[in-house]
């Protein structure tokens, strides 16, 4: 297990959904130092929190143990293809403002 790389992609992805890391391990409730702990991949995570981070940041524990999911087949993603990598950033950008703001309406 590469732990540093399992953290990184925790951190982005708890980032990309626009949680600080208090709201994001409160959610887990788990301390702040110990989710900094794994981010950084000082630590590891019980099957638990795998599954309550997998749950709450709408991943996979496979994208997150190992970077890889299933392949993805839906309509945007197809779309996607389609732009150059400068538009796809601009999608990125506004599909995180938009998940930010349903996030920011349900808590």
């Amino acid at each position: 297990m590469n732990w540093v790389e399992i953290g990184a992609r925790i951190r982005k992805q708890r980032e990309n959904f626009g949680y600080t890391r208090e709201a994001f391990a409160e959610k887990l409730d788990i301390t702040p130092k110990f989710c900094a702990d794994i981010e950084l991949g000082n630590k590891g995570m019980s099957v638990q929190t795998l599954c309550n981070i997998s749950s709450i940041l709408k991943v996979s524990t496979d994208y997150i143990l190992f970077g890889t999911s299933q392949q993805d087949h839906s309509l945007s993603s197809m779309m996607l293809q389609h732009c150059t990598p400068e538009e796809q950033r601009y999608a990125e950008e506004i599909l995180k403002t938009f998940i930010m703001a349903m996030n920011s309406k349900h808590d």
